[in-house]
């Protein structure tokens, strides 16, 4: 039960930094709460997958160069499964990478 509420936890924190990240920074675009925690989710989902297929190097909480681009993928990629809801150009999606990377590093939400 712990571990479910963590994982609450984590999506209401990751759409907070979205909501966060989208008023801050030009080219992302989030359309409320709502879609940030959908928006949330599909990058958390897309993010999995891709560390799955190509090894944890990958991850974004791996805070090297190579997660940091993975991670601005993952989010450009999830406005197109998600169009209602996100919208992010190339450049939004790597200042959103940017930006969450940091807020990461100061406030980790990873649970292992």
């Amino acid at each position: 039960m712990r571990d479910f509420i963590g994982l609450i936890v984590r999506f209401v924190v990751s759409a907070l930094v979205l909501l966060l990240v989208a008023a801050i920074l030009p080219g992302i675009r989030v359309a409320g709460f709502t879609g940030a925690l959908i928006a949330a989710a599909i990058i958390a989902i897309l993010g999995y997958i891709v560390e799955k297929l190509m090894g944890e190097r990958v991850s974004p909480q791996s805070r090297g160069l190579v997660g940091f681009i993975t991670g601005a993928v993952v989010i450009y990629l999830a406005k197109f499964i998600i169009p209602a809801y996100m919208d992010v150009s190339i450049i939004g999606a790597l200042l959103a990478a940017f930006v969450i990377g940091i807020i990461d590093a100061f406030v980790p939400t990873m649970l292992r």
